[in-house]
């Protein structure tokens, strides 16, 4: 499955063995299937959907934005409730969009300095489901993601766990464009929907604003996400964007 270039395997039910290495060998891209992650899906018997993911690297999350709505449409209910690590979430389905409900954000931190590759900068910090490191840059095109990103994920400031790293450029009164290095991937991804969630509630706070925030990622794809905003406090966020099963299969361990 596809959310806004996040890539996804889902699989129905939970296989036997070690996840962390089944998440590694089908997520490789030249000797597996390929993708961002795996996603495993159980129905519970309270009628609700518990989500499990697990990066390419074999380690598992506690939330992945875009592979939530992933769940949420394979799950296929107008409306439902997913089990997260993160906690529960609510999910809508329309058409082709997919909306989700995140847990409310928390550990909001403004201008943190940090010293990366021998120059000072200032990095913003929110916890959206997993942590998000933000740095707002004027000429997002011109940024080395890969390199710059992994430096400041493996920071000593945001150890032992590390953090994901966007990358934002404004773009108009309610519209910045992002690039994300993801933690667990440990590389540019095509889209992240916490970290967009991230980087929209930034802004808002910085910008004072409320309501709705529209984020182009590097797939060119929109993503929404919507909040209410009191102070420094974010209640109501939800994401939106598109969701689509591209193939089934089978796969041969």
């Amino acid at each position: 499955m596809v959310g806004s270039g996040n890539d996804f395997i889902v699989i129905k039910s939970k296989p036997s063995g070690n996840l962390s290495q089944l998440a590694k060998l089908l997520c490789d891209r030249k000797f597996g299937i390929g993708a961002d992650g795996l996603l495993l899906v159980d129905k519970r018997n309270d009628a609700g959907l518990a989500m499990r993911i697990f990066n390419a690297d074999g380690s598992e999350a506690q939330m992945c934005g875009n592979g939530a709505r992933c769940a949420a449409l394979f799950n296929g209910k107008r409306k439902a409730r997913l089990f997260t690590l993160a906690g529960i979430i609510n999910t809508e389905i329309f058409g082709d969009k997919v909306r989700i409900q995140l847990t409310e954000p928390k550990e909001v931190k403004l201008d943190i300095p940090l010293k990366v590759n021998n120059r000072q900068i200032k990095v913003n910090f929110i916890n959206t489901g997993v942590p998000h490191a933000v740095v707002f840059v004027k000429d997002i095109d011109d940024i080395d993601v890969n390199y710059i990103g992994r430096n400041i994920r493996y920071h000593k400031k945001f150890a032992p766990k590390g953090a994901n790293v966007n990358f934002v450029e404004v773009k108009g009164p309610n519209t910045i464009r992002i690039r994300t290095y993801e933690r667990g991937v440990e590389d540019e991804t095509l889209a992240c929907g916490t970290g967009s969630a991230a980087a929209a509630l930034i802004f808002a706070l910085i910008n004072n604003l409320d309501g709705l925030i529209k984020i182009k990622t590097q797939s060119a794809e929109v993503l929404k996400v919507y909040f209410r905003r009191e102070e420094n406090r974010f209640t109501d966020v939800w994401l939106e964007g598109s969701a689509r099963i591209v193939y089934k299969g089978e796969y041969y361990v």
